[in-house]
């Protein structure tokens, strides 16, 4: 069975208790507040990365992250004790690269009317809004996403994404790629007219680690 990649959103209170999280690559993203990490604050806007066991401690006003974690396919929930715990979403790789894996986590951000050309990635990831609108093409479908909302995208499958017109529009990503992509981009554009256009969207890179897991 492939493995699992899944996204929470955890809510822990100032006066919350460390709390701590299992071995397992990971890239959490701090949406409100701030925490340390193994003794590393990380604020607003920032991301903390890695795959050992984790404490936490919130900070003095409380936080709000969002968890990606890349886990075997029988892992257990790792929901936090006395905490707001709620899982986003959650996607079996069938689509993992073989080999040595890296994993990416980034933002992505369009203008008011940006839009991406229809591309394939190199490996899955999850991606989830941080603000504005986005709607993405796939397969024959079209799903439109605002703040909050979390979705998967295979790498195989091409896709379209059109931001919202009237405001700009950002969403978290974290991949699961060949480690040889590391520091490479790992898109792939599908049309050969698309390949010499400009392009509206604009990358701030979290994490670029090379990881052990192996899928069981």
């Amino acid at each position: 069975m492939p493995a699992i990649l899944r996204l929470y959103e955890d809510v822990l209170a100032s006066d919350s208790p460390e709390v701590g999280l299992p071995p397992a690559p990971r890239m959490i993203f701090v949406v409100h507040g701030s925490a340390t990490f193994e003794g590393r604050r990380i604020g607003e806007g920032e991301a903390w990365q890695g795959e050992n066991e984790l404490m936490i401690e919130p900070g003095p006003a409380g936080v709000t992250w969002w968890r990606f974690e890349l886990v075997p396919p029988d892992a257990s929930e790792w929901l936090l004790g006395g905490t707001a715990t709620r899982k986003k979403l959650a996607a079996a790789l069938a689509t993992m690269p073989k080999g040595e894996l890296l994993l990416r986590g980034d933002s992505v951000a369009f203008p008011p009317g940006g839009s991406a050309y229809l591309h394939r990635h190199q490996g899955p990831g999850i991606r989830c809004l941080i603000e504005g609108g986005i709607r993405i093409d796939t397969l024959g479908h079209s799903t439109s996403y605002g703040p909050g909302s979390a979705w998967y995208e295979s790498g195989p499958d091409p896709v379209f994404a059109q931001a919202a017109a009237d405001r700009p529009s950002r969403f978290i990503r974290v991949m699961i790629l060949p480690r040889e992509l590391l520091g490479k981009s790992s898109l792939q554009l599908v049309n050969d007219e698309d390949k010499g256009k400009p392009r509206s969207q604009q990358y701030r890179i979290f994490a670029d680690a090379p990881i052990a897991f192996v899928a069981s």
